[in-house]
């Protein structure tokens, strides 16, 4: 029986994926096996010696400490993707409200509290209506900075409106590149999209090396009539310096789901209160994407959509599965295959995958391991963590 301590509430879709004949899945599940949550803060969080996983419902792992868990082998998925399309349609609503005082309008209207004739207020919303208008998002070239899952159908959908689409990512996988429409140009750099671009929509995640990725460097590459748009992370954009650019007219507009207390009041920023995930659907994909992946894992030992243990899959066939991580440095796997075969287990299949600082293995054997060989390949130098799955 693996047990499933679960945080915040987690779409049922996803929770009933576990089978309750293999799984007790509960917010106070004793001796965890894995961590399911959304978004819990672990950075202070005691971590039972059990825990084997944690799986995040949701693309951003800010609140999971991700080298602390590393060292103790806790492999951590997140579900990229899972809510792209949530994000998509929140864009597309932010490039219409940014081109047309939308918001303006709407407000106006339901401050016609005193006029009671209807044939009096169409007349006046007819004088006073130019004064809402905009421009149209086709025609004007969108900047994608980050090609992934929800960049990608951020550019594919911006080409359906009839916009040009320029993009930048210095490390877009092959995957990405398949998703991505061929009209889309690809920039050499950050500079030249940023100078290229009408709207710009950033979709990196907040790494060391993204932290204000737009700064008062970067913003001066931008059209002054250009519209910036962050639904990445909040950390991706310096807002200091994005007000003193709107205050100095170097930037038109501002739009984010990421508010900050210096950012409120103004006419040239529309903020939204982080709903780009937001949606049933987008809720109920993430749980069941996390659910699954966890499932993968515990049963097979397969990783998917980790953020710091290499993607490894093997299927099995029989015999018995042992998984183990370890430092990326050489003669750790050769010290295992040879406890193995001091015991004179046989291996029937193997896989070695590694990423960074950090190996994965999966070994499957035709005799089962025992406790003390276990013992043994978990003291080798460098191991951080095996499982006889």
């Amino acid at each position: 029986m693996y047990r499933v301590r679960t945080y915040n509430k987690l779409s049922s879709k996803g929770l009933d994926r576990f089978n309750s004949e293999n799984y007790d899945v509960s917010s106070d599940a004793v001796d965890p096996d894995a961590f399911m949550l959304r978004s819990q803060k672990l950075h202070d969080e005691e971590i039972p010696m059990s825990v084997k996983a944690v799986a995040r419902a949701g693309a951003g792992v800010n609140n999971i400490p991700i080298e602390k868990f590393t060292e103790k082998g806790i492999v951590v998925f997140n579900t990229p993707g899972a809510n792209a399309n949530a994000v998509k349609e929140l864009i597309a609503s932010a490039l219409f409200i940014s081109s047309r005082d939308i918001f303006g309008g709407m407000n106006y209207v339901q401050g016609l509290t005193d006029i009671k004739d209807a044939g009096e207020m169409s007349k006046l919303l007819e004088k006073q209506k130019s004064q809402f208008a905009g421009s149209e998002v086709m025609g004007k070239t969108l900047g994608v900075v980050g090609l992934g899952a929800i960049g990608s159908m951020v550019a594919n959908m911006a080409l359906e409106l009839g916009m040009n689409v320029v993009g930048f990512d210095p490390a877009m996988s092959v995957e990405a590149a398949w998703r991505l429409s061929h009209k889309v140009e690809k920039m050499d750099n950050l500079q030249s999209l940023l100078a290229k671009a009408d709207f710009i929509t950033l979709h990196v995640p907040a790494l060391d090396v993204t932290k204000h990725l737009i700064n008062a460097e970067t913003l001066t590459f931008m059209k002054a009539s250009a519209v910036l748009l962050n639904f990445a992370r909040e950390e991706v954009v310096d807002s200091s310096a994005v007000r003193h650019a709107l205050d100095h007219k170097n930037l038109s507009k501002y739009v984010t789901d990421f508010p900050t207390p210096e950012l409120l009041g103004r006419k040239d920023v529309i903020l939204m209160p982080h709903i780009g995930a937001s949606t049933e659907e987008a809720e109920e994909n993430c749980a069941i994407m996390a659910a699954d992946q966890l499932m993968d894992y515990l049963e097979q030992g397969n990783v998917r959509n980790s953020v710091n243990f290499p993607a490894t899959k093997m299927p099995k066939n029989s015999g018995y599965r042992i998984t183990f991580c370890n430092k990326n440095v050489p003669k750790i796997l050769g010290s295992v295959l040879s406890l193995l075969a001091d015991c004179s287990l046989n291996v029937i299949d193997m896989v070695n995958k590694s990423r960074n600082d950090v190996a994965y293995n999966i070994i499957d054997v035709e005799s089962e391991p025992t406790q003390e060989l276990l013992k043994k390949i978990s003291n080798v130098e460098g191991i951080f963590s095996v499982r006889l799955v």
